[in-house]
């Protein structure tokens, strides 16, 4: 029986040996990948919004985030839809008038607190409210957002939730004995967590009456488009969807979509958020002009596939205005000691070479040639990582990739091989203490 004791004790030693720096290692990197995103600058610059002459004549729609960030493609795919297609005033807008830190670190500086929202339209409720996702759902620091958002539909706004800003309304109660959808990664959660919504799959958008929701990212395209459809007309919506390169809108309903659910190859997320702790550094060069969809699709791309982390940089430092008037703060001009590379979104940037005096950075111009923004995104990341990652972002951003060329490394086998190294290396320090501790004995 002793012996038995004996062996057992061994075994479960040199598993806990094998595991201790795979968990160790793997769940501080974890840790940091997730905290990252949101990470808020700490400098206390506050710069001003660019003033915009409000028309009285059209409709007002208004994109909120919370004081904690947002999602960055559900906050200004929908603003650059709304804003290009001429049908409305478009602000964004927040419980405070201070930055906003966006996925990836992109800082906004919304247009409005909510007090001056309601100075501006007399505290009249806006027409049209859109909800992007938010990193602090079902934290109380949700709550001047939710309350918020009582008031405007109880005054008779169009709520549109992007992605996950669906339990938003549903924290709020506003989706109660509702239909209602969210991104593929988060509604089955949902169906607990919010039992009295109706949770559809398989759509890109439920139209409800006086609220819109929509499935994860990229779909919040869709969502602004039907709103914009509903408000201005299909032919508005129509050479909006063109305007920006957007070839599936489908007048009058959703397009079809197909589910998603996870899948074996989903497993190199967990390798690229708990092993690669080495990720890259991208600097964002931020340029006065560039589209709001291509700056969500650099920093959105690169967030999502958890294989590298963003920074805002700027040509000196100071704000810029973006080609529908936002306002966002760089942290910074490019170093090469920061930056392993710099990323220059935008075709107009790409057109002057705004960035050819950081050429011993080598920047890279994504948005050269024509296309929708996220394609050349998606290749980039194709080229710098691997297949499998690069489809795990394109999935959670909802978008289909069919007509990208995304051949290449399958798989990151570097990174998926570091646990098992760690393990071994666990092993090795387990087998010298036991034999350091025979030889004393």
């Amino acid at each position: 029986m002793r012996a038995f004791i004996r062996v057992t004790l061994t075994v479960l030693a040199f598993t806990v040996a094998a595991l201790a720096l795979p968990l160790t290692l793997g769940g501080i990197t974890l840790s940091a990948s997730f905290e990252n995103r949101y990470t808020a600058r700490t400098d206390g610059i506050s710069p001003r919004p660019v003033h915009r002459v409000h028309d009285p004549a059209k409709p007002t729609a208004v994109v909120v985030v919370g004081n904690q960030g947002a999602v960055v493609s559900d906050t200004l795919a929908p603003y650059e839809i709304l804003a290009a297609s001429g049908a409305f005033n478009v602000y964004t807008v927040a419980p405070e008038a201070r930055p906003v830190t966006l996925t990836g670190g992109l800082d906004l500086i919304p247009d409005l607190a909510f007090a001056d929202l309601d100075r501006l339209l007399s505290s009249a409720a806006p027409d049209v409210v859109v909800v992007p996702a938010l990193p602090d759902l079902g934290e109380p620091t949700t709550r001047p957002v939710t309350d918020w958002l009582k008031r405007q539909s109880a005054k008779g706004s169009l709520l549109m939730s992007v992605c996950n800003g669906s339990g938003v309304l549903a924290s709020a109660g506003l989706l109660d004995g509702r239909k209602a959808t969210a991104h593929w990664i988060r509604i089955g959660g949902f169906d607990d967590e919010f039992p009295a919504v109706d949770w559809v799959r398989g759509t890109r958008y439920v139209d409800d009456g006086n609220i819109v929701t929509t499935a994860g990212i990229l779909s919040g395209i869709d969502g602004a488009l039907r709103v914009t459809e509903r408000i201005a007309g299909t032919e508005t919506a129509r050479k909006t969807a063109e305007a920006i390169g957007w070839t599936h809108y489908s007048p009058g309903s959703s397009p079809p979509m197909t589910q998603n659910t996870f899948e074996a190859a989903d497993t190199v997320v967990g390798f690229n958020t708990a092993f690669k702790w080495d990720k890259p550094m991208l600097g964002i060069l931020l340029t006065t002009g560039i589209r709001e969809l291509e700056l969500a699709a650099v920093f959105d791309t690169y967030g999502q596939s958890l294989a590298v982390e963003t920074t805002a940089v700027g040509l000196d430092g100071t704000p810029i205005h973006s080609r529908h008037g936002l306002t966002f703060a760089p942290r910074g001009t490019p170093t090469a000691d920061d930056l392993d590379r710099l990323i220059v979104p935008g075709a107009d940037a790409a057109t002057s070479h705004a960035a050819d005096r950081y050429s011993a950075l080598s920047p890279v111009y994504l948005h050269a040639a024509p296309g929708f923004p996220f394609d050349a995104v998606l290749e980039d990341l194709m080229r710098t990582t691997d297949a499998a990652t690069t489809r795990w972002t394109a999935r959670t951003l909802e978008y289909r990739p069919d007509h990208l060329a995304l051949d290449g490394e399958a798989w990151p086998w570097t990174i998926a091989l570091r646990p098992f190294g760690l393990a071994v290396l666990g092993l090795l320090a387990a087998f010298g203490i036991r034999a350091l501790y025979r030889r004393r004995a």
